[in-house]
Formats: structure tokens, C-alpha cells, sequence
């Protein structure tokens, strides 16, 4: 078994582009992220916005994954089942723990204890990542197949949703049918500095359906590009 990909250089894991280099540097921006929230006063505004950015890089980089790289690796890998499984089932934890964040009240107390505990599953999912399944990917693929992989991981990542959805299968294809058009209200919701609920609602709404459509071409012609023979 090769070594964490945590421990390894940049050619090691196939160079610049690599799915690999991909998906440990936005590990590695998690974890800073993650520290600087902890870090901040509770009072302080910045604080509100580091969580927006865990949220949407911690969904946008699971929905890729799951839509991406673990079918490639239950095809290379006699593990990749129970692997990804095992993964999947922490995406799944990860996304309820969020959702009940998100649903919260500011002053809920129960808020901290949420925010800790999907905490400690990131980096929980982070190691099993970086110990488990992705040094099964550098023993099965060459350079060349993972600069591809992760060039579709990355399109596929700016197309995704950016806030949880429990509801949403963790597999293709009813993971891209039903949350590639959520995506559209997710990223028009970031994107709309309106604070009214109602007239924020209004507004996403107005635009999610036609940025969804361009989303859905834009992830299947990825994804054909990436592993047709």
C-alpha cells in the first residue's frame, strides 16, 4: 500500500493538476479554515463568514468526490465498496450535523456542540481519505489518468451544491439528478446580498432553473471527457 498521500510530494502523486494534489489542498485549506473559526470570537463577524466558506468548500469538494472519483474507485480497488461506504456514511453525518446548524437560532447553545462535532467528522473523514482511499487510486492509476480525473473533479466542483441537502443520494446518477439544480439555488443564495428571507427567496428563485440547466450540461460533458476510453 503506498503511503498517505499527506506524506508525499507533489510528483509523487502525479504532479501538478493530479486529483490527488487537488484533494489534499483543499484538506489542508479545510483544516485552516476550520482552526480559524475555533480561533475567532464568538462575536466577531468574520467568524460567520469563515463558517460560510467551510460550508461551501466541505460540500462543492464531497458532492465531486462522491460523484467522481468513488465510482472510479469501486472499478480499481477489490476495497473501494466498503471504502467509499464507509466514507459516504460520513458525508451522510456530516450533512444532517450541518443542516441542523444552518436551521439554528445564532444563540442556540446546541449550535457550538453541532459545529464541534461535524468538526471532528471532517478531519475524521480527512484521514480516512488521505490514509485509506486515495493511496488506492496512486497504486491503480497512472500520472496522466489522475491529472485527468482531476481535471473533471475540479470542473465538476465548481457545478456542485454548497450547502447541505440530507435528502440528496450519495451516488450517481441520483446524486448529479437531483443535486446539480440545487446547486443553482445554493450558489445564487451565496451570491444574493439580499437579507430579507422572503425577497432573497424570490430572487434565487428567478435564477437557479437557467444556471442549473448550464450546470447539468457542464458536469455530463466533464464527465465524458474524463473517462471515455
Amino acid at each position: 500500500m503506498t503511503l498517505s498521500i499527506a506524506e508525499q510530494s507533489t510528483a509523487d502523486l502525479g504532479g501538478e493538476g493530479s486529483i490527488l494534489l487537488r484533494q489534499r489542498r483543499d484538506h489542508a485549506e479545510l483544516d485552516r479554515l476550520m482552526n480559524a473559526y475555533l480561533a475567532a470570537d464568538a462575536s466577531d463577524p468574520y467568524r460567520e463568514r469563515l463558517w460560510q466558506d467551510i460550508v461551501q468548500l466541505v460540500f462543492s469538494h464531497a458532492f465531486a468526490e462522491e460523484t467522481v472519483l468513488w465510482p472510479v474507485l469501486r472499478r480499481v480497488s477489490p476495497a473501494g465498496e466498503e471504502l467509499t461506504t464507509q466514507v459516504e456514511q460520513e458525508h451522510q453525518a456530516i450533512n444532517e450535523l450541518i443542516a441542523k446548524v444552518e436551521k439554528a437560532d445564532r444563540d442556540d447553545p446546541r449550535r457550538a456542540e453541532w459545529v464541534d462535532e461535524a468538526f471532528g467528522l471532517i478531519r475524521e473523514d480527512i484521514r480516512d481519505e488521505e490514509d485509506e482511499l486515495l493511496p488506492r487510486l496512486r497504486d491503480a492509476l497512472g500520472d496522466r489518468q489522475l491529472r485527468r480525473i482531476g481535471a473533471t473533479w475540479e470542473a465538476v466542483r465548481r457545478t456542485a451544491p454548497t450547502h447541505p441537502h440530507p435528502a440528496v443520494p450519495r451516488r450517481p446518477p441520483g446524486n448529479a439528478v437531483l443535486g446539480i439544480p440545487l446547486s443553482g439555488f445554493d450558489r445564487l443564495r451565496d451570491l444574493s446580498p439580499v437579507r430579507s428571507p422572503s425577497a432573497r427567496r424570490a430572487g434565487v428563485a428567478a435564477g437557479a432553473l437557467a444556471l442549473a440547466a448550464g450546470a447539468v450540461a457542464l458536469l455530463w460533458r466533464a464527465l465524458r471527457r474524463a473517462f471515455r476510453s
